[in-house]
């Protein structure tokens, strides 16, 4: 069974830093070679990508974001990171992790909000 899990949001400053972390389990070997993206979904809005990083390790990255986020990922652990930096009130979504396209189903997400 498939299972993505996201974690470390939270409410920070603008300004501020997170990192998210995105643990994948029951995939077999798809996670190590797939292009893999963070998404986020804001209230009122499609869920939309904001990162993504092939299966060696190059990224790309939405507009919005670039030169606040880096993505990465570590294959012998499954696992995926969106590291965020210069936070901005326009940030506030749920965040979630999935193939690039997306393959698997979505897991519960991770909360971020950017508030002063």
């Amino acid at each position: 069974q498939v299972q993505l899990v996201e974690s470390g949001g939270g409410l920070v400053q603008p300004g501020g830093s997170l990192r998210l972390s995105c643990v994948a389990s029951g995939t077999g070997s798809i996670f190590r070679i797939a292009t893999m993206g963070w998404y986020r979904q804001a209230p009122g809005k499609q869920r939309e990508l904001v990162a993504a990083i092939t299966s060696g390790g190059s990224p790309n990255y939405a507009d919005s974001v670039k030169g606040r986020f880096t993505i990465s990922r570590d294959n012998a652990k499954n696992t995926m990171y969106l590291q965020m930096n210069s936070l901005k009130p326009e940030d506030t979504a749920v965040y979630y992790c999935n193939r690039r396209p997306v393959y698997f189903d979505w897991g519960q997400g991770t909360q971020v909000t950017v508030s002063s």
